[in-house]
């Protein structure tokens, strides 16, 4: 579900506005439009690798994505890749083996494969509630709410 919020709204902004971040009020320092999409997309395949317990296949740099990596399609390619990894990852989760913990991406400790499965739902909304919110800054109604 949120991978069908999220894709749209990365394609409705014009990619002149992928370097959009917001300037009034608390806003210093924000990650732009296209930097928001390439974090999910970095930590996506993040939480894929963990899942899979191997090396994320790309690079996520530091969660920020390649910086080689710049234009609307470009980014657009690597978010959609990203969910297909994750997808295939998930995949990989059973009834047998939910519970069992896995190395953690996020420094030392375990987590289970369910907590990181839910974790590519609950920071995709977290970053596409900040999405909107530039969608809505420049004028643009985000897919899900026309």
């Amino acid at each position: 579900n949120m991978e069908q919020e999220f894709v749209p709204a990365a394609e409705a902004m014009p990619e002149d506005k992928f370097g959009f971040a917001p300037t009034g009020g608390e806003f210093k320092g924000v990650r732009t439009f296209g930097q928001q999409i390439k974090h999910v997309a970095a930590v996506n395949y993040e939480l894929g690798a963990a899942l899979l317990e191997q090396k994320p296949p790309v690079d996520i740099g530091d969660e920020s994505g390649p910086a080689s990596i710049t234009t609307k399609a470009e980014i657009l390619k690597y978010l959609k890749e990203s969910f297909e990894y994750v997808h295939k990852a998930i995949a990989t989760i059973n009834e047998t083996n939910v519970v069992e913990t896995v190395r953690s991406p996020f420094g030392e400790g375990k987590v289970s494969r369910l907590g990181l499965a839910t974790s590519v739902s609950s920071h995709g909304y977290d970053h596409y509630g900040q999405m909107v919110v530039y969608l809505r800054l420049n004028g643009i109604v985000p897919p899900a709410s026309r």
